[in-house]
């Protein structure tokens, strides 16, 4: 807490210097007037005064320690710092009874009365517990003057509550983020915007009853009657035909955003639907059906689109929320809201997706009080059994218990093994978009797997993963990378330019295009660089996996986190234990974590095998797939690298195929054309020219006439086949 506060203090002294440096070469005018401006976290107006005898200009030069500060912005949220000291629910508590704060324990927050408002009359016996305190992170809500914070800023509030002897303290003690020029603006568009879609926007009752019902009939809500729609507040929006789904929030349910959903009808007859938010998503907290919900309802179900939620509410009479990011996210500021319910049942879609995202988001509600809708032929999801007259009360009322016993039968099993039968595509896992061969492979991107990646040194193992990697996070994969090797400005700079297929340097003008759409992604990053402990790389892991859902890490590599282990260990013994460690943290943690590791030195002329992977045979058997990138060094003409899938823990199926790297998009999936074959051949002088072509033409023909060898193998033992230059099968 020191630490923090004097970091702030310091922020506090640098705001008021008043001095501001030369522009920098290197940012263009309109970025310069962002620069200048100390972006800190919220602080206390009381807590620091700039001392009189301090000349910050003889201490610092004032242009390095504002660009330092420039990295401390508010939506700086795709870097992930764990705290020095891991905080624990156990010193939330020690700390609220040693200042004498009254709490009760909740299901995922404790509950507090707030001290951001007087407190009731003496012998009332009435408290208002509207402080709720995340039992994880400490962050903090008082849901009655929506102040929020981190648990540091709580403590140094009730610090200066105490000292002043009050009761109560201001909500205003708290600064605002500064911002900037530019953030002033952007936030104050998209307020404009919000404003402009739905004042334009138009009240079912206000259309004709034929554009009714075709809206209805577009976006499959025909069971949805006005009556409904009128009481969530839905509006058409003309201009791009679109559902508008209000974001109501405060007291006083002033409108702060709007998400609108959208339909377009492909070429194959399938009718695919596009949600955009205002603000960003980032930024969009709602939790669609809050301000119907009241004080006394002890039952909710969550689902994972607005529609969704407005059918079960129609169809049950429960109260209903639909979840801002559907299944991709439940953001920890958003349960203080749920605290109120003594059963919560998910039913977040009726796909396999769905059915993972539940077992996960259950963990942050509490076990005990969450029940779960299995997806299903007679289960679809809440929309589309309205639509098909099945009734949505005795399927909610069936709903499982998410807490399970330590041991179970077959009897407990056997739905979850039906609905992998039936759901194999789904079970696969995420497929990926840029390497076909790899999902024909390895058939998808899974949950609570562990992939061991290896390959020669400079053979672009990091630039290969990062847009393996980028794939899966276009998909909506919450990702988190922990580069140690390379720092995260060069990592985000290859990514980037992945992202865009093209060379950024050479087109400055679309780099803020690019960049903004990059920055959408649901993509973080550990600040970590270099040899780190394995307990404090874990911590951050858990602590993003809780924040942000992270479904896959990936740690650039396993050998800089056995520098500052115990030396007098044998280091394979402590590769082993951290290997172990990463194995049941993907396992607990329900999250793909994908481990570099660098291989043994070999001979150039050698391809690698599982058995090269450095250290012992611990992480080739705790791994369920292993991936190498084999790389022909002596061979200098195009495709000389290729993916090998040497163990595949799903189904079995080993293989590999050739890459071709593009330099320019420093991108591995553009497709292998097939050229012509380079090879070394001993020529007699005796022979003329012409005779050497006709036997090479000889040669290729014989080949073309053998059948081809097949590239992926069923079963544990693979067919060893090798390439050539080219792609070509030899």
């Amino acid at each position: 807490m020191w630490r923090s506060r004097f970091l702030r203090g310091a922020g506090c002294l640098l705001q008021g210097t008043g001095c501001i440096p030369c522009k920098p070469s290197h940012l263009p005018p309109w970025r310069y007037l962002s620069f200048y401006q100390p972006c800190l976290n919220p602080v206390l107006q009381r807590c620091f005064r700039a001392p009189t005898w301090y000349c910050f200009e003889n201490h610092f030069r004032p242009a390095v320690a504002l660009y330092f500060f420039r990295t401390l912005r508010k939506d700086a949220k795709s870097i992930i710092d764990f705290p020095a000291q891991h905080l624990t629910v156990t010193d939330i508590k020690q700390y609220l009874r040693s200042k004498d704060i009254h709490f009760h324990d909740g299901y995922s927050c404790l509950h507090a009365p707030s001290i951001f408002m007087q407190p009731g009359p003496e012998g009332s016996g009435k408290e208002n517990y509207s402080l709720f305190i995340d039992k994880t992170t400490g962050q903090f809500l008082c849901k009655e003057t929506l102040v929020e914070g981190s648990w540091e800023d709580l403590q140094d509030c009730i610090e200066v509550m105490l000292n002043e002897s009050q009761t109560s303290i201001s909500p205003d003690v708290l600064l605002g983020f500064p911002e900037s020029m530019e953030e002033q603006e952007e936030r104050e568009m998209e307020m404009k915007e919000v404003q402009r879609i739905w004042s334009s926007s138009m009240p079912f009752s206000d259309l004709l009853d034929e554009e009714v019902q075709l809206i209805k009939t577009m976006f499959q809500i025909g069971k949805l009657t006005n009556a409904t729609l009128k009481k969530f507040g839905v509006r058409f929006f003309k201009p791009t035909k679109c559902l508008v789904f209000p974001w109501f929030s405060g007291r006083d349910s002033c409108l702060r955003g709007v998400k609108l959903l959208s339909a377009a009808m492909k070429a194959d007859g399938r009718v695919v639907y596009t949600e955009a938010t205002v603000p960003k998503i980032s930024s969009y907290h709602n939790l669609f059906g809050l301000p119907l919900i009241g004080r006394k309802d002890s039952e909710v179900v969550l689902t994972g689109r607005e529609v969704d939620s407005m059918a079960v509410n129609q169809a049950t009479g429960l109260p209903s929320f639909a979840l801002p990011r559907g299944v991709s996210c439940l953001p920890p500021i958003l349960l203080p809201y749920l605290e109120q319910f003594k059963k919560v049942t998910l039913w977040l879609g009726g796909d396999m997706r769905s059915w993972e995202a539940s077992k996960i988001f259950s963990r942050k509600l509490g076990l005990k009080r969450c029940s779960l809708i299995r997806p299903g032929d007679i289960q679809p999801c809440p929309s589309e059994a309205l639509a098909q007259g099945r009734n949505l009360a005795r399927i909610v009322k069936a709903s499982i218990p998410a807490a399970h016993k330590s041991i179970v039968s077959f009897k407990q099993l056997r739905e979850d093994v039906y609905g992998e039968l039936v759901n194999v595509e789904q079970v696969a896992g995420i497929q990926w978009s840029r390497f076909p061969e790899l999902n024909r492979i390895l058939k998808g991107h899974r949950k609570g797997e562990l992939t061991v990646f290896t390959g020669p040194t400079g053979s672009g193992k990091t630039t290969f993963i990062s847009e393996c990697a980028l794939d899966l996070c276009m998909q909506g994969v919450n990702t988190l990378w922990g580069s140690f090797e390379i720092n995260n400005v060069r990592l985000a700079k290859i990514m980037l330019t992945q992202f865009a297929k093209q060379r950024l340097e050479e087109n400055l003008d679309q780099y803020d295009v690019w960049a903004d759409k990059f920055e959408d992604l649901p993509l973080y990053f550990m600040t970590f660089h270099g040899q780190q402990n394995i307990k404090t790389v874990l911590d951050t892991m858990q602590h993003a996996v809780y924040l942000y859902d992270i479904s896959h890490v990936i740690i650039d590599n396993l050998q800089f986190m056995m520098g500052q282990e115990n030396l007098s260990v044998d280091k394979f013994a402590v590769q082993d234990h951290i290997i172990g460690a990463f194995r049941k943290f993907a396992t607990n943690s329900c999250c793909h974590v994908t481990l570099i590791i660098h291989p043994r030195k070999e001979e150039d002329d050698k391809e690698l095998q599982t058995a090269s992977i450095f250290g012992t045979a611990k992480a080739s058997q705790e791994a369920d797939n292993v991936l190498i990138l084999q790389e022909k060094k002596l061979v200098t003409c195009p495709g000389r690298r290729s993916l090998q899938v040497s163990k595949n823990r799903f189904d079995g199926d080993v293989g590999i195929f050739p890459l071709e790297f593009n330099k320019t998009s420093l991108t591995f999936s553009a497709p292998v054309k097939g050229k012509q074959k380079l090879r070394k051949v001993k020529v007699d002088k005796n022979i003329s020219t012409e005779e050497i072509e006709e036997t090479e033409l000889k040669e290729k023909r014989e080949k073309a006439l053998k059948p081809a060898k097949a590239k992926t193998v069923k079963g544990s033992a693979a067919l060893k086949y090798t390439t050539d230059g080219e792609g070509n099968n030899q």
